[in-house]
């Protein structure tokens, strides 16, 4: 989906909804900022991509530096696969990007893409980089606010376009964000709370 050009919009507040595609384009933020009931998904995924320069592969996307970055060697869309060996639920997908490091090898258009697999994957949202220098928050939820987070086996980003026409691209950390699970003491008190409610109500 194109912007309207004129309207530059923040990037997305992690974990909520409203990041629609089409609002304007993402400009990064120097911090890396998420909220904490999230924690970080794709460490234990298998992680592809569709092309890479010797030495520039798909593990420095996983390395935690910032000095390091894949660099894709092919047409594009250039694409990143994320596959879960159970279905998670996502929320959040974070890139760092830098347009003055790279230059017309930073995306200025990526899709993203889940499904079971490579078969059924579909777009759940387009978004357009705004000469970007930072981390890019790009929230997962639908339109209704109910939808904080998709069910999937399989996550796909895909680069469809660069700044200044470039070909390949450059993409420095990527991190997958999904809600954290309640922990136990919360889970056995809500336990006793309904256990409690279900007395209540078969003694009166």
């Amino acid at each position: 989906m194109e912007s309207d050009g004129e309207e530059e919009a923040a990037a997305a507040t992690p974990g909520t909804a409203g990041a629609a595609p089409a609002a304007g384009r993402l400009k990064g933020c120097p911090e890396l900022s998420v909220e904490g009931d999230m924690r970080e998904m794709a460490k234990t995924a298998a992680w592809s991509v569709s092309s890479c320069k010797p030495g520039n592969g798909v593990a420095s996307l996983r390395d935690d530096s910032l000095d390091t970055y894949w660099q894709s060697d092919g047409a594009q869309p250039h694409l990143v696969n994320i596959q879960f060996q159970k279905k998670v639920q996502l929320q959040l997908v974070v890139l760092y990007v830098d347009f003055k490091l790279d230059e017309s090898y930073t995306p200025s258009k990526i899709s993203i893409r889940a499904g079971d697999g490579f078969h059924n994957l579909k777009e759940i949202k387009t978004v357009d980089l705004l000469k970007p220098v930072g981390w890019v928050h790009i929230s997962l939820s639908g339109t209704d606010p109910r939808e904080t987070f998709i069910h999937t086996f399989m996550l796909q980003i895909a680069v469809l376009a660069n700044h200044l026409n470039g070909r390949d691209t450059h993409v420095r950390q990527i991190k997958i964000y999904g809600p954290r699970p309640p922990n136990a003491n919360t889970a056995n008190r809500r336990k006793i709370r309904q256990e409690e409610c279900i007395v209540g109500t078969l003694i009166h």
